[in-house]
Order: C-alpha cells, then sequence, then structure tokens
C-alpha cells in the first residue's frame, strides 16, 4: 500500500526546495564567504577565472600568455605579452562574472551537457598547470580547483550535479561583485588603475561598471516574477 501522505510531503519539500533554489544558494555562498578557511577554494575560483580572463583576452587578440599566479589569500596575477591591452585589462572582473553566469546557466541543461562543461574547464585547468603555472603555490591551488571540477564530473544524479554547479556559480559571480572594491585601496595599482591611465576614466567609474556586471549577471540568473516560481 503507497502512503500517499509521506509520498505527497516528499513532493512538497522537493518543490519548496525547487521555488526558492536560486535563492538558498545565494543566501548559502553568502554565509560560506564570512567562514575562513571554507571560503578560500570559492575566492581561489573567482581568482582562477579572473586571471584566466585576462589571458584568454590576450590569446583572442594576438597575444600570449606569460604566467599566471594564484596566491593563498584568493588574489592573482596573469602576466601577458601582446594583445590589447584594453581588452585584457577590462575583462578579468567582467570575465569572472561572465565565468559565473555561465555556469550556473549550463547547469540547469542536460546532464551531459553539464558534464561537458565541467570537462572542458578542467582541461582549461591542466592547461594552465601544465603551460602557465611556474610555482608549487599556484599548482597546489589549482590541484584544488582540479579536483572540484574532477567530483563534479562524477556527480550521477543530474539534480546533484545541477545544484553543485549552480552554487559554484553564483559563488562566483558574489566574489566577482566584492572583488573589484579592494581596487580602492589609495594605491592606485591594479586593472582599474589600468584602465584610468589608458581612458582617463576614473577607477572608480570601471569598479561601478564590474559591480554592476555582477549585479547584472545575478538579476538575469533569479526567477523573475511569480509564475517562475510556481
Amino acid at each position: 500500500m503507497t502512503n500517499y501522505s509521506t509520498h505527497n510531503s516528499n513532493n512538497k519539500t522537493v518543490g519548496f526546495w525547487q521555488k526558492y533554489q536560486f535563492y538558498w544558494l545565494l543566501i548559502a555562498a553568502i554565509i560560506i564567504r564570512q567562514i575562513p578557511f571554507v571560503a578560500l577554494p570559492f575566492n581561489w575560483l573567482e581568482s582562477y577565472f579572473h586571471e584566466i580572463s585576462h589571458g584568454v583576452a590576450a590569446l583572442i587578440t594576438g597575444g600570449n600568455i606569460i604566467r599566471i599566479q594564484l596566491f593563498a589569500n584568493g588574489a592573482g596575477l596573469c602576466t601577458t605579452q601582446g594583445g590589447f591591452s584594453f581588452l585584457i585589462s577590462f575583462l578579468g572582473y567582467a570575465g569572472a562574472s561572465f565565468w559565473g553566469w555561465g555556469i550556473y546557466r549550463l547547469a540547469q541543461a542536460h546532464q551531459r551537457v553539464a558534464q561537458f562543461f565541467s570537462g572542458a574547464i578542467l582541461l582549461l585547468l591542466l592547461c594552465s598547470v601544465i603551460f602557465w603555472s611556474r610555482d608549487l603555490l599556484t599548482w597546489v591551488i589549482l590541484g584544488c580547483l582540479i579536483t572540484i571540477f574532477v567530483l563534479t564530473i562524477k556527480v550521477q544524479q543530474l539534480r546533484y550535479l545541477q545544484v553543485v554547479m549552480q552554487f559554484l556559480g553564483i559563488s562566483i559571480l558574489l566574489n566577482s561583485l566584492f572583488s573589484p572594491f579592494y581596487l580602492l585601496d589609495g594605491r592606485h595599482v591594479g586593472d582599474g588603475a589600468t584602465l584610468a591611465s589608458m581612458t582617463f576614466i576614473p577607477e572608480i567609474i570601471w569598479v561601478a561598471i564590474w559591480c554592476l556586471i555582477a549585479l547584472f549577471a545575478l538579476y538575469a540568473l533569479a526567477p523573475k516574477n511569480a509564475s517562475s516560481l510556481k
């Protein structure tokens, strides 16, 4: 005999989770950002996608990636040669937001698509280890990130794979939203200062643009109306 009350209760629980999944994941990501050490791998994720976005911008505009460095505190450095300097400098923070948005969106696709995208990111990380990293700390951090994406590929249940990938996407976006504020330290170094020297547009404007890109990406992912929550 089927226990209908238990069945209905489970459906209600799943339905409630699915209705507000974006917001639950956003709250979880905000909380984890406040926990020392636990937040580090997610800071490294954003930092990696920031630096590789500089590198990709260099490659697609005719330049080269010389070296990628990642640091324990979540900072990073991508040294490039040649290419379009404006695009290379701009796409660090903007690119990290795009990666976060893309990971979340593709997580909603078919399991094979989500796994393929995880595999593509894994391949990019491996290329970074082989071709562009030169120091032990960067190798260790990249090893941690590789482990994260290997685990996502191993997830067999589509629902769990989606949740993990969506959480990673939101975490990257949150870090992309807050990271530009670190440029406003009075030292006038970093991507904002570089763009300010190129364009004579103040650094704070570039910080605002990057924050708005991250906010818009989060807004684009959030359910927009009551019907989408049903």
